[in-house]
């Protein structure tokens, strides 16, 4: 803010610097923005259908079903103590928190062309929205899933303390890659063709319907490489008492996690001077 001569303050809007990160103040401010988009992000999924929010639960259902009969009945892998269907469920909900990120944060730029390139706020909360419908449907399943140990009398332990953790390390994740991908998609529309093939690519190269011990010797380190790897067994050793993972995988997830997201607000904030130009 500055001063006329004349002692009238008045505001002077700048181009955000190529190598700056968004302060948390500006998006702090912007948070009853970020909250209206991420409430109308729900009501227009659910408006006009005839099963509503109850796809929330039945999406995952029949994910974690299908998987249990194909890893677990005709491929004949193991789950440990659990059975399959829970398994799959677990590593589903996980799965789930990451890819919706993603794939909701991804398109959001130019879904609001109108907006970004009329109106001013930190641009960054559209596709950081996202987070919001994501914990909706998280919330509705891990209900689900409670349910689900209950009637299956399996008890996770003390380890379900550390799912908050765990969710934010996911969103964290989907959050660093879905804001990379908004603010190539704004120039590249390609991304909007690549990305669920990439989405759908990685959810089989990541353990998420099976266990890590399945996986052959001779591409255990590949799978070991993956992130997302981790992000499954600490998710699974959470919702399920599994064993838990090696102290090398929580210290590598939390500082992926951390990177990821500041490596994709570098991608916006680097892009986000040509967003009104080309979109």
């Amino acid at each position: 803010m500055r001063r006329e001569p004349g002692g009238q303050p008045y505001v002077v809007l700048l181009p955000p610097g190529r190598l700056n990160l968004p302060r948390a103040r500006e998006i702090w401010e912007a948070r009853e923005i970020l909250y209206r988009f991420g409430v109308r992000d729900v009501v227009l999924r659910y408006r006009q259908t005839a099963v509503g929010i109850a796809w929330v639960v039945l999406q995952p259902l029949v994910t974690a079903g299908i998987f249990a009969i194909v890893f677990g009945r005709v491929a004949g892998l193991s789950s440990g103590d659990v059975p399959y269907f829970l398994f799959a469920f677990a590593g589903t909900i996980a799965w789930t928190v990451f890819a919706g990120v993603l794939t909701r944060a991804a398109p959001s730029l130019v879904a609001n062309q109108a907006l970004v390139s009329k109106v001013f706020f930190p641009r960054v909360v559209v596709p950081l929205s996202a987070n919001l419908s994501v914990l909706i449907d998280f919330g509705v399943s891990l209900v689900l899933f409670g349910v689900l140990l209950a009637v299956n009398d399996v008890n996770p332990g003390w380890a379900v303390l550390s799912l908050p953790l765990w969710t934010l390390c996911a969103l964290a994740l989907g959050s660093g890659a879905g804001l990379a991908a908004s603010a190539v998609m704004v120039k590249y529309r390609d991304v909007s063709y690549a990305l669920p093939w990439l989405v759908q690519v990685l959810m089989y190269a990541t353990p998420v319907a099976y266990a890590l011990d399945a996986v052959p010797a001779g591409l255990s380190l590949w799978f070991d490489a993956n992130p997302l790897t981790w992000l499954m067994e600490c998710f699974r050793w959470a919702l399920l008492g599994t064993a838990p993972p090696p102290l090398w995988q929580v210290v590598g997830l939390l500082v992926t996690s951390v990177v990821a997201v500041l490596a994709g607000l570098l991608v916006f904030q680097r892009r986000e001077r040509e967003f009104a130009d080309v979109i």
